[in-house]
């Protein structure tokens, strides 16, 4: 409420003054493009000669534009030995209607935030309610605060400052914390305590909590170093805004435009206020994604506690159905606050659950090799029926490399064509391959699969990368998925459409379902001959019985895929941590295909942790 009055305003002011008193009044109204024409003067009778001026003020304030007519009267007059045409004041330039005594208000009306909702309409991000816990100030006395505070995840110091408040009076309810309406037991414990009450207030609920937490994150109250970056686009200090992930990407979509009302409030009794500009509230958009809620909590719940991260995507249409960052948090915890010590516990947690792994790149390991399959083969670099000599486990080019070889698993005498390299995943056939495109092919090939590239993807992506292959070891070392190579497991997912779909196109990933199915990234990435000629090979990889994903054999339903481990810092002769991979699909019926990474498998399998993993989640979806 701002009070305007004339009471303390100069009978007469001069015409600059007149302009200045505008701007200072019209300030916390937001008001921009203030415009003031004065029209033709026109002179009264007498010896003076006042003057009468017309004049029209148009502005836009923060409720919309204001515009008015309204007549000043000047009178000259001499002052300090210096004559000036000094205006008459009068409240009703400000505004039209303002009269002495009389009260300017500002109203706001607070959007309904939009829901994030997945492919089904399921809620991920809802408008629900909570409960406001609080007491009556003055009834605490310190035995129930000594209760209170632990189950209020509070200190008693937090507590009294709130209670000490300077709008605090005896007998009010001062709110404390909020609690999830979820949380009967705490409620119950609660409300046993005089003088703690409670009341359900609106809040914003996540149902899914943290199988879906890095992708939809949460919001919060708008923090001083936000509203000076965001002001310019609307916001006010009692905006709440998105925290994290699709919550503070699709902010403005989602947080709608504040209604407005500017009134003069009159004094005089029976008086109608006047409303001089009004924008009514725009609720925010409800944004639906392609995410299948229960298959996001499938994948999240088989990852368990695993580092890592897995993605779902269909490679048909190109729909992104469930997207995991393991170990997470709750969002519900964070909406409702969060004791330090409990912020402390996630941000030291070795784990690190605040990391939203499936925006990362990450070296691929074994899961390059049908890429750079697709690239030999495209090339002419690698001929699909050619058996390559290769003896013993490890290897290199010439004696330049000096101490340092390409290693592989599955070590023997008998010479390896494509299809053995993939089924049992060698290492030293990929680096050879590599070696015999040359790096600029061997880049060029993989620019046709997205890499070097932004993807225009809703949820920003760490971009995949070919590194600078400055020297052939690096060049070998990518050809497996080692080296220099770096992909986000969103482009792992779409890099791999060609093969399940056979045609040899990219399929562009999507996460909202308003944008377009099935759109091609990149077409002709690699021939449709040479894309089923992978895939049939991958399907080996799962069927073959020394395949390295033999045991995601499902009976009845066929699996293809590829496994691999990326050995991360790694340093010759030295063991390293390691990552699995696996991505798989069905390639009679590809509507679904799954990607895991799993960080620390060394000494556990490799692999084979992520293998089991993604076949549990196609046992539950088949």
């Amino acid at each position: 409420m701002y009070n305007y009055l004339s009471s303390d305003a100069k009978k007469n002011i001069s015409k600059e003054q007149f302009t200045t008193r505008y701007e200072k009044l019209y300030d916390d109204l937001q008001i921009k493009d203030l415009k003031i024409d004065f029209k033709k003067p026109k002179k009264d009778q007498g010896d003076k000669e006042p003057v009468h001026y017309s004049f029209t003020a148009s502005m836009n304030s923060i409720a919309g534009p204001i515009n008015f007519t309204q007549q000043a009267r000047l009178q000259e007059e001499e002052r300090d030995n210096n004559k000036n045409w000094y205006v008459d004041w009068n409240t009703e330039f400000i505004f039209k209607g303002l009269k002495k005594g009389d009260k300017i208000s500002v109203s706001t009306s607070a959007p309904k935030r939009g829901e994030i909702l997945d492919r089904n309409g399921t809620g991920l991000a809802v408008n629900g309610q909570v409960y406001e816990v609080g007491v009556v100030a003055g009834k605490l006395d310190d035995a129930v605060l000594s209760q209170l505070g632990p189950l209020l995840k509070m200190t008693r110091e937090q507590i009294n400052n709130l209670l000490s408040a300077s709008w605090v009076q005896p007998g009010q309810f001062v709110p404390l914390a909020k609690v999830s309406i979820d949380d009967q037991k705490r409620i119950a414990q609660l409300i046993a305590l005089e003088p703690v009450k409670t009341r359900k207030v609106e809040a914003r609920v996540y149902p899914y909590g943290k199988a879906a937490a890095p992708l939809v994150g949460y919001v919060g109250a708008i923090t001083a170093d936000e509203l000076e970056k965001l002001k310019k686009n609307g916001y006010t200090s009692s905006d709440v805004i998105g925290k994290r992930g699709l919550e503070q990407v699709l902010d403005e979509r989602l947080r709608g435009t504040s209604g407005v009302k500017i009134v003069i409030k009159k004094k005089t009794a029976g008086s109608a206020d006047v409303v001089l500009a009004e924008k009514p509230v725009v609720d925010g958009e409800d944004v639906k994604l392609t995410i299948d809620a229960e298959l996001q909590k499938t994948v999240f719940t088989e990852m368990g506690e695993e580092a890592g991260t897995a993605a779902a995507m269909n490679p048909t249409t190109g729909e992104t159905l469930a997207l995991v960052s393991s170990p997470s948090f709750d969002p519900n915890q964070v909406m409702l606050g969060m004791a330090a010590e409990e912020w402390q516990a996630l941000r030291q947690n070795p784990k690190q659950p605040l990391t939203t792994r499936f925006k990362q790149a990450y070296a691929p390991g074994s899961v390059m090799k049908p890429l750079t399959a697709a690239v030999g083969l495209e090339s002419g670099a690698i001929v699909p029926g050619e058996a390559v000599p290769i003896l013993g486990a490890k290897w290199q080019k010439d004696s330049s490399w000096g101490k340092y070889f390409v290693t592989r698993v599955h070590a023997g005498t008998e010479p390896v064509n494509l299809e053995k390299a993939l089924v049992y995943s060698d290492n030293i056939y990929f680096a050879q391959a590599a070696l015999k495109i040359g790096k600029d092919k061997f880049v060029e090939g993989l620019k046709k699969f997205g890499f070097e590239e932004a993807l225009a993807y809703p949820f920003p992506l760490e971009k995949s990368v070919t590194g600078t292959l400055g020297n052939d070891i690096a060049l070998a070392d990518s050809g497996y998925g080692q080296g220099q190579v770096q992909m986000s497991i969103v482009h792992l997912l779409a890099s791999y459409t060609p093969f399940a779909n056979g045609n040899g196109n990219v399929i562009k990933p999507i996460l909202l379902t308003d944008e377009q199915k099935g759109q091609v990234w990149k077409e002709a990435a690699v021939s449709a001959e040479n894309a089923k000629l992978i895939s049939a090979d991958l399907r080996k990889v799962v069927s073959d019985p020394g395949g390295t994903a033999r045991t995601a054999q499902i009976s009845g339903y066929p699996l293809a895929g590829k496994t691999g481990t990326a050995e991360i810092k790694q340093k010759q002769g030295v063991t390293g941590t390691e990552n699995g991979w696996f991505i798989a699909y069905n390639p009679d019926h590809p509507s679904l295909m799954v990607a895991m990474m799993v960080e620390g498998v060394q000494g556990r399998g490799g692999s084979l942790v992520p293998v089991n993993k993604v076949k549990n989640v196609f046992m539950k979806w088949k």
